[in-house]
């Protein structure tokens, strides 16, 4: 068991450039440097999908854990929203669009991320000024 108290902890794509530009984008908002990450490539990533029991289908999702509880996709993107720095909160209007229809476009989106922005040959290397905000297999 990963320890998640006090930590929103982020599971991204590795190997996705748009996923890894959203990361970036969070730790620039996150000046309490609330949120964690950790690519779901890696062990940790991993553990943390089965603990909390992502279903396969969600395999192109961004999930936040954040207080104990699991978000996928819109509705992580607007948990994350909330915590950041700047007028982000305001993507919670979006909270009136029922989930369904949210998440038709965030899949849209998903799966056609590797075609828009590329994607790495391995998971990206956090500069060392963010290392310390990154959960990384234990060896």
């Amino acid at each position: 068991m990963i320890e998640t108290t006090n930590r929103h902890i982020v599971i991204f794509d590795g190997v996705c450039n748009f996923c890894n530009g959203s990361v970036n984008f969070i730790i620039k908002r996150d000046p309490g440097a609330v949120f964690a990450f950790t690519p779901r490539q890696h062990r940790c990533g991993q553990a943390l999908i089965q603990e909390y029991q992502v279903p396969e289908i969600a395999a192109d999702a961004i999930v936040l854990i954040k207080d104990g509880r699991c978000y996928l996709r819109t509705d992580a993107v607007l948990e994350i929203a909330k915590d950041i720095s700047g007028l982000w909160f305001l993507l919670l209007v979006f909270k009136i669009v029922p989930r369904p229809l949210r998440d038709y476009f965030y899949n849209l989106f998903a799966g056609n991320r590797y075609r828009l922005f590329g994607k790495r040959d391995s998971c990206m290397i956090p500069a060392p000024d963010v290392l310390s905000r990154f959960i990384v297999d234990e060896n």
